[in-house]
């Protein structure tokens, strides 16, 4: 890997680290959903699955990334791009905002989505894996996972053009423009769908445990064809449900898969503790979605289950998988180890734990308490990784 793509990766997931400061303080601030969505989303989860995508995602189909200035391209249309989004539903914001943030959002996957796809557009179904003869009986894995890359990144299109188009007249929707259809596309077809393909790649490695070759194909065809069933489907309906069906399926394959994983390792990294939280987050989001689907919507436990998918599944399993790309005992500076890092990712479970019963058992200070822990948690693990990075770039 070239210091030019390095060095520009990092910095997304630098940013991405920001965003998930800022969505916890936009958080307990109680500023709209709309904003808190886009900075989970677009600006926390997305940043750093798109830093980390530009560097792992090449060497999974043995190829070189075909353009390295990329991310340092992508950087500031994401960042302009989370901003304006963010910014566009609270009060007294220019009308024009929103539409430029959609815009570079736009442009940002676009640059990220053309790059790889013309980085494996000699190997678009992942065949050649860059596996070693070493690692051999890994490659049926290998390359059912990458199959599904391909399907990740129609979605971040699709869902980046109804980002668009929901804000600028003269982009055609491809459905109807109801936000909630782009935010299903992107977190479940795009941050999901990748963190199951890539997860069967990284997360045996790092565990050092084998997984059998089917249990891909039981994750990641369910995990592909449910979140366009959401998309379409919303916000009930037939549709709706096979989407949530299939859904649940894949997130419970998945959690399925890394807790087999986890038993199996005798390694220990403060890192696997993240995905582990995640994976049970994430069971309870999806339960919580079939409960929609299946029966009546609870205002509050929307909002619960879109901070269990997006903090709990996505943003702890991403905070476990960084702290592996970053150890934070390699940090020569005040706090830095795994001592912070496991409470960062405690904190942040438990604040989610008191959202929850904050959503069925309305007590006043529970949703503040679970907010300002989640807040204390998103500090302790910025301050981790922006150290680690910072230490890095010293060095």
């Amino acid at each position: 890997m070239s210091a030019t793509l390095s060095r520009w990766s990092r910095a997304l997931v630098a940013a991405g680290v920001c965003w998930l400061v800022a969505w916890q303080a936009a958080a307990l601030a109680g500023l709209p959903r709309r904003t808190t969505v886009a900075l989970g989303l677009y600006g926390f989860v997305l940043s750093v699955v798109f830093g980390k995508a530009y560097s792992l995602v090449p060497s999974y189909f043995d190829r070189s990334l075909a353009w390295p200035r990329a991310p340092a391209v992508h950087l500031p249309l994401a960042v302009g791009g989370t901003a304006g989004l963010a910014l566009a539903p609270l009060a007294g914001v220019p009308a024009v905002v929103g539409p430029l943030g959609a815009a570079a959002w736009a442009a940002g996957v676009a640059v990220f989505v053309a790059t790889l796809a013309w980085t494996v557009r000699d190997n678009p179904t992942g065949a050649e894996t860059g596996t070693g003869d070493h690692n051999a009986d890994r490659r049926p894995v290998d390359r059912a996972a990458n199959r599904f890359v391909p399907v990740v990144l129609a979605y971040l299109a699709v869902g980046s053009w109804e980002t668009l188009a929901a804000r600028v007249a003269v982009a055609p929707a491809v459905l109807d423009g109801y936000p909630p259809r782009a935010t299903h596309l992107l977190a479940a077809g795009g941050a999901a769908l990748l963190l199951f393909a890539v997860g069967f790649r990284l997360l045996p490695r790092f565990l050092v445990a084998d997984l059998p070759s089917w249990v891909p194909w039981a994750v990641l065809p369910p995990g592909a064809v449910g979140p366009a069933l959401l998309a379409a489907g919303l916000p009930a309906g037939p549709v709706f449900r096979a989407g949530a069906v299939l859904e649940a399926v894949a997130v419970a394959g998945f959690a399925a898969a890394y807790v087999r994983l986890y038993r199996a390792s005798d390694r220990d990294r403060v890192g696997f503790l993240g995905p582990l939280l995640g994976v049970g987050f994430g069971a309870l989001a999806v339960a919580l979605g079939l409960s929609f689907a299946f029966g009546a919507v609870d205002p509050a436990l929307v909002t619960a289950h879109y901070r269990l998918n997006l903090l709990g599944f996505l943003g702890l399993s991403v905070a476990g998988v960084t702290f592996q790309f970053y150890p934070p005992t390699v940090g020569r500076f005040p706090g830095a180890g795994d001592a912070l890092a496991r409470a960062a990712m405690g904190l942040i479970a438990v604040g989610l734990v008191l959202e929850l019963l904050a959503a069925v058992v309305p007590v006043a200070l529970l949703p503040t308490a679970g907010r300002t822990l989640a807040l204390a948690g998103a500090v302790a693990y910025a301050y981790l990784v922006l150290g680690v990075f910072v230490q890095r770039a010293r060095d």
